[in-house]
């Protein structure tokens, strides 16, 4: 059975890639490798190519057997789409639609999409359970909300069954060392912190102190990469099974302060990090937690990296691998 996963050769995407061939999927990667990286997936596996292209989605689903996809494929850098919302809205949503009409009209039925805990916008109550009430305040967080409502319009019209996964902060690397998260530029809290912690840059900046928080700084719920690519694989086997669309949070339950992020890799990496208190930045919460109970209950998911020192530290062998000897020879 042949899964297409779009932005396949990303951070996420490379992950449930190889989920879905440990769990005996057959995978085909699109991904135009802007944020991707090519070595992440094996090369008969991918295509490179975009979702602009309608004739690339035509000969792909006219040429492989695909039953079912996984869309990564997306710009997530939440301060850029404030400056060029115009790019968020045409790769994110219109290229999105691009996708679904080629699956529509090839009669693929089912759909994982990777959308976001931004479509929740400033949070009303903790923790953030799927029946919150969706405002997002960025144009990044309502181009996944746009996408959620789209599927539920193609459901209605065309019988497109969809799962949406709403994530927290994705984390970590696959504890064999041989994927993980390189972006450019890195925006995400740990990988920055173990950048500092190997001299890459020269300290941590902690956006605001006084927060209504355990020690001021703010709150958020870490996954580790490798149960959000879990959650995708038994996501996908309950499409399949049930043929039933349905929406879930992805998170930890569990939130950790910026603060208790720095000192837990202080201790993961025995090194200094020099850390540089800042200004808060406009429209960050105090914090941002999310309920898993619902994809707990329905699928039986569990995070298996719980804790925040095993998440840091398979992050830190990914990252002394991938930029330590790279690093040490400049």
């Amino acid at each position: 059975m042949t899964i297409l996963v779009t932005g396949g050769a990303g951070y996420i995407g490379s992950h449930a890639v190889r989920k879905l061939k440990d769990a005996g999927y057959s995978t085909l990667v699109l991904d135009n490798l802007i944020n991707g990286h090519r070595e992440f997936v094996n090369e008969e596996e991918l295509i490179v190519g975009d979702l602009a292209d309608t004739q690339i989605l035509a000969r792909l689903f006219s040429k492989y057997d695909i039953k079912a996809v996984m869309h990564f494929a997306a710009f997530a850098y939440v301060g850029e789409s404030v400056q060029e919302p115009s790019k968020y809205y045409r790769n994110n949503v219109a290229h999105t639609i691009n996708l679904l009409d080629s699956m529509v009209k090839h009669d693929v039925r089912y759909i994982i999409f990777s959308s976001s805990c931004a479509t929740y916008g400033e949070p009303q109550k903790i923790p953030i359970t799927e029946e919150h009430e969706q405002n997002p305040i960025n144009p990044y967080g309502r181009s996944k909300f746009m996408v959620e409502k789209i599927l539920q319009d193609y459901e209605r019209a065309y019988g497109l069954r969809s799962i949406i996964l709403r994530y927290f902060n994705a984390a970590g690397a696959d504890p064999e060392g041989e994927i993980g998260e390189d972006h450019d530029p890195e925006t995400h809290l740990i990988p920055l912190v173990l950048d500092a912690a190997m001299g890459r840059i020269d300290n941590i900046k902690v956006f605001g102190t006084d927060y209504d928080t355990v020690d001021g700084t703010c709150n958020r719920d870490y996954i580790h990469v490798n149960d959000l690519a879990d959650a995708h694989v038994q996501s996908l086997d309950y499409l399949r099974r049930e043929s039933r669309s349905d929406i879930f949070n992805l998170g930890n339950g569990n939130g950790f302060s910026v603060n208790q992020v720095i000192e837990t890799a202080k201790r993961v990496t025995g090194r200094n990090i020099t850390v540089k208190e800042v200004d808060r930045r406009p429209g960050d919460p105090a914090v941002l937690v999310g309920s898993s109970e619902k994809i707990e209950s329905v699928l039986g998911w569990k995070p298996h990296f719980y804790k925040i020192e095993d998440i840091i530290q398979t992050a830190w062998s990914w990252h002394t691998c991938r930029f330590g000897r790279l690093f040490e020879s400049q």
